[in-house]
This record gives C-alpha cells, sequence and structure tokens, in this order.
C-alpha cells in the first residue's frame, strides 16, 4: 500500500472499530484502519459472541451499508422477560417489557459477532466507502505530535493521521500514547457464554433470571436457537464451563426451569471474569476513544456494544463538523466536544449496570427489598415503565445523525464541508 498519509487513523478490527471507521469515512475523512486479518477468537473454533443491538445500533448498521448481510443471521427481540430466582424471602414478580409499549416494533436484534464483523468488513471493502484496510498484526506504537500522530505497526510500516481512534480494547496502546488514566474495578463473578437450541420457541422474547450470582440472561436467535450469558462465581463458572455437553445442558434446563422446553445442541462455550474500566476521558491528545478502549462494563442489560457503537456515530458527528468549519479534526475542540458527548451516557450506563448487579449479589435484606420495589414500580407504573424501556435503548436527547433513519444523507447535510472530501495532511 502506498499511501501512508490519512485524516484519521482507526486502530482495531472489531465491530467498534470497524463501525468507526466506515462512520468516519461517512463523515467525509479519509480513513485507514489498521486491524488484523479477521479470524476466530484464539484463532481456533467459532466466534460464540452475540450482542443484543438495540434500534439506535440497528439504523447504523443499515447507514453503513451492513445490515442486510447481517440480518439473515440475527433474531429481533420484541420483548424482555426479568425473573426473581434469587431465592430470597421478598421475591420481585415477574416482569415482562414489550417493544410494542413504546411504538416498537423491537427492542433490537441479536446479532451473531462474526457475521457482524464480516459484514462490516464487507462494506469497507464496498466501493465508495472511504477506508483504507491495511491488515497488519498490530500498532506498535503510536507518537503523537504537535500537527499529527505517527502508527507503526509490528511489521515496521507508517502511517501519520491527525486523528487516531483507538478502539484497540481495554489494554489499548492508543490510551497509554495519548496519557489518558483510566478506573478499574472488578467483581468476583465470571460469565459462561453459548448458544444452544431448544425445544420450546423462544417468542421473540429475552429472558434475565435475576439470581444471588448474577443474572443467566437467554436472547433469541434464529428458529428454535438462543444464545447464554451464564453469570457465577469465578469457581462455579469455571466449573460448568468444564462440563460435558450432557451435564451442561442438563444444567441448563435447570435454570431454564422448563421455559424453553428440553435442551438440544449446545455450541462451544467461553468464560471470562467481569471487570470493568472509564477513561479519565475519552478523547485528548489526538485520540479518541472508542469501545472497550474507554469503558468496560458487565454483559447484564446489553449496553457494551450498543455504547462503543454510540461513540462510533458521536465521533463522526464531531470530525463531521470540524472538517466542515475547517478545524482540526484532531484538535483539542474536536475531541472535547467528543469526549463530553459521550460523558454522560457512558457514566450513567455504569453506575446502572454496577447497581444492578451488585443488588443482586448483595446479601443485605434492605438491598434486595429496595430492588423488589424497584421491580413493582416498573411492573405497575405505566409511565416509569415506558420511560425506564426508553432510556434503556438509548439516551434521551439529540442523537448522532447515523443513529437515525437516512443518518448518511443527514450527517452530509449537517455538515457541509468545503472540499468533497478530505484528504490527508
Amino acid at each position: 500500500m502506498g499511501k501512508t498519509r490519512f485524516t484519521v487513523a482507526v486502530v482495531g478490527g472489531g465491530p467498534a472499530g470497524l463501525a468507526t471507521a466506515l462512520g468516519l469515512g461517512k463523515a467525509g475523512a479519509d480513513v485507514l484502519l489498521a486491524a488484523p486479518p479477521h479470524r476466530p477468537p484464539a484463532g481456533n473454533g467459532p466466534d460464540i459472541r452475540t450482542a443484543a443491538l438495540f434500534a439506535g445500533s440497528i439504523e447504523l448498521l443499515k447507514n453503513l451499508g451492513a445490515w442486510d448481510l447481517v440480518a439473515p443471521h440475527s433474531a429481533p427481540i420484541r420483548a424482555i422477560r426479568i425473573i426473581d430466582d434469587t431465592g430470597a424471602l421478598l421475591r420481585a414478580p415477574e416482569v415482562l417489557f414489550s417493544a410494542a409499549e413504546v411504538g416498537r416494533d423491537a427492542f433490537g436484534w441479536n446479532v451473531p459477532n462474526g457475521a457482524l464483523v464480516s459484514a462490516l468488513l464487507a462494506a469497507a471493502a464496498a466501493p465508495g466507502s472511504q477506508v483504507t484496510v491495511q491488515d497488519t498484526a498490530g500498532i506498535a506504537e503510536v507518537a503523537i505530535g504537535p500537527e499529527a500522530a505517527t502508527l507503526t505497526s509490528r511489521e515496521g510500516a507508517t502511517f501519520e493521521a491527525r486523528l487516531v481512534a483507538g478502539a484497540d480494547g481495554r489494554n489499548s496502546i492508543c490510551r497509554r500514547a495519548a496519557g489518558i488514566p483510566t478506573r478499574t474495578w472488578r467483581y468476583a463473578q465470571a460469565a459462561v457464554v453459548a448458544m444452544f437450541s431448544h425445544a420450546r420457541p423462544h417468542h421473540d422474547v429475552s429472558t434475565e433470571f435475576h439470581r444471588p450470582a448474577g443474572p443467566f440472561t437467554t436472547v433469541p436467535l434464529p428458529s428454535l436457537r438462543s444464545s447464554l450469558v451464564w453469570v457465577e462465581q469465578p469457581d462455579e463458572a469455571q466449573r460448568l464451563a468444564a462440563l460435558d455437553d450432557t451435564a451442561f445442558r442438563r444444567a441448563i434446563e435447570e435454570r431454564l426451569q422448563g421455559l424453553l422446553g428440553s435442551v438440544g445442541e449446545v455450541g462451544a462455550r467461553a468464560m471470562f471474569p467481569l471487570s470493568g474500566l472509564t477513561a479519565d476521558a475519552f478523547g485528548r491528545n489526538r485520540v479518541a476513544l472508542v469501545g472497550e478502549a474507554g469503558h468496560v462494563i458487565p454483559p447484564i442489560g446489553a449496553q457494551g456494544l450498543n455504547l462503543g457503537l454510540r461513540d462510533a456515530a458521536t465521533l463522526a458527528d464531531c470530525v463531521a463538523a470540524a472538517l466542515a468549519d475547517g478545524r482540526d479534526p484532531g484538535g483539542a475542540d474536536t475531541l472535547e466536544a467528543y469526549s463530553a458527548g459521550r460523558r454522560s451516557d457512558v457514566t450513567s450506563r455504569i453506575a446502572t449496570v454496577d447497581v444492578l448487579n451488585r443488588s443482586l449479589i448483595s446479601g443485605l435484606l434492605p438491598i434486595h427489598l429496595a430492588r423488589g420495589l424497584g421491580v413493582v414500580a416498573l411492573k405497575t407504573i405505566g409511565p416509569l415503565r415506558r420511560f425506564a424501556i426508553r432510556e434503556g435503548m438509548q439516551p434521551s436527547g439529540a442523537l448522532p445523525a447515523l443513529l437515525l433513519p437516512d443518518g448518511a444523507r443527514l450527517i452530509a447535510e449537517r455538515f457541509r464541508h468545503p472540499a468533497s472530501r478530505d484528504s490527508a495532511a
């Protein structure tokens, strides 16, 4: 590849990084995507992860030209059921939240990670995407200069960009280069994830069993299949992950209490510890943090990747505005606007997920009572239910252009920049 100077370099080839690169292309930037060739986790076996993506994230995928390839592998989530399985003396009532309550056909869709990444890569390779994909084993160094940042790959190639979008995970080299501190924490929990088939239909309903060790969640997949996120204490999670298929099927059936009938084929399993991370700023020193480079939360309430995709859409707005005004897309004002635009959303989601998770694992009766009363209020007070549903799906207020229908056109109209495309510095 001869070209080495770009408006923006995106580091990281996961869904958040790919969406960021495509979104910045829609914003008018000339984009380098520095990412390893897509392979299954650990280099072998299928990618068993899925993500429940809310309506705004689905609109983003449509605007990026990826949704048509993802949709056949995905299933709608039309309702969310919460079941108190804590065994507490004061047990909260079962609650069913329906998307129809807020005038939607579905809250979103459950999307397999492998299909999502493949669709985004196809969109990046399509004509007019403004994204140049550089396969690399990784970025070894990011050097921040006064006018641009220089990236050096592990293969020794160098690239220059006025802005670096760090979508390179919780151990982000981009974040370290920008000197952005983080706050981290751990939970005495681990999650086991898998896909499985079952005899009874899920009716497009995602079910969360709230248990003392954490939630046991099933999310619809096409046909008679669902994905599973089972949160347990680390020793128990390790034991579950090591069970043979027959024993693991029985364990799932026991936890489901007959909800989905008999459990059939169970796919590969993975286990990971639960932890949290938040950056002190989401943009500084020519680096914008996207996805887990800026925030990590447990897989509770389907917030993680949705937050990362909102990062991508917000950064696209900020860069488009800078280009329209003739400002530096990696300058301090652009990054301050991005960081401010993400702070409230990220902070509120982290706090909500943390409180919910800790309320489950706490042994204190007053906390269980408060959680139960909250569930009763959500079940019985219609306006509160609808507010909680809307806020859970996306923050209130103005949304970035790419989260709206016809967002590719909207971002061009909102931010008309002088040249048809801003090439490299």
